[in-house]
């Protein structure tokens, strides 16, 4: 008896996701680039099927652009979308800091000493995709010890369109130093529990984003066409 049973069609295509996910991270799959499906079946040795079941995940979180009889293409982000999207993340964000901070533990404090701690272990390292990844994770980490399922629920459903922006600027050295501090500043806040000065420090982050997002758009020129 096969001591190893087979993987499930959808288990793969759940495995595709992220894997592809990783991809346009780490830059490989780039904003606006033409995704091979023969080229990434060779690559990950599946068939079509699972790989396009993934692709629609992608779509779905808006990483990916589907087109009929055209295939599918790296999603490219909208300046105007920046300009709708940030600044409400950044409201967000600064009420989950200011409601973290009235309810943080101590046992909340020392898990977000650690996320911080390798977050800075990554940027000192250069690895963008582990940096990229906790990043995210402290952000989350945040909203759950803020303990508002609302302004939780409304920070995941924009999540995943500010996840098609994030993925796309990939920062300079200037702007990930920048990045850091950022995070730096905002830890100093959180373990003097000082909610005000979290709240302006969050929002003044998102804004630092945008500005990332923008200029790795203008970077990205005018779209391919066909």
């Amino acid at each position: 008896m096969n001591e190893h049973p087979l993987i499930a069609r959808r288990s793969l295509a759940t495995e595709l996701v992220g894997r592809l996910r990783d991809m346009i991270v780490e830059g490989t799959l780039k904003a606006g680039d033409k995704i091979s499906e023969p080229d990434l079946c060779d690559l990950f040795g599946v068939s079509r099927t699972p790989l396009r079941e993934a692709l629609k995940v992608l779509a779905a979180e808006g990483l990916v652009d589907l087109t009929p009889n055209r295939g599918a293409r790296v999603a490219r982000i909208a300046p105007e979308a920046v300009e709708e999207l940030f600044p409400i993340m950044g409201m967000l964000e600064a009420l989950a800091g200011e409601l973290a901070c009235a309810r943080m533990g101590a046992d909340d404090l020392a898990r977000l000493e650690t996320m911080h701690a390798e977050m800075v272990g990554h940027w000192q390292r250069g690895e963008w995709v582990p940096y990229s990844r906790l990043n995210r994770q402290i952000h989350e980490e945040i909203f759950r010890i803020a303990g508002n399922a609302t302004l939780a629920g409304l920070y995941q459903n924009l999540m995943v369109r500010i996840h098609a922006v994030r993925f796309v600027a990939r920062k300079s050295a200037e702007r990930w130093a920048e990045a850091v501090e950022d995070h730096e500043r905002m830890m100093a806040a959180i373990r003097r529990r000082d909610g005000a000065a979290l709240s302006a420090l969050m929002r003044e982050h998102l804004r630092h984003k945008a500005d990332v997002v923008h200029e790795a758009l203008g970077e990205l020129g005018a779209p391919e066409q066909g």
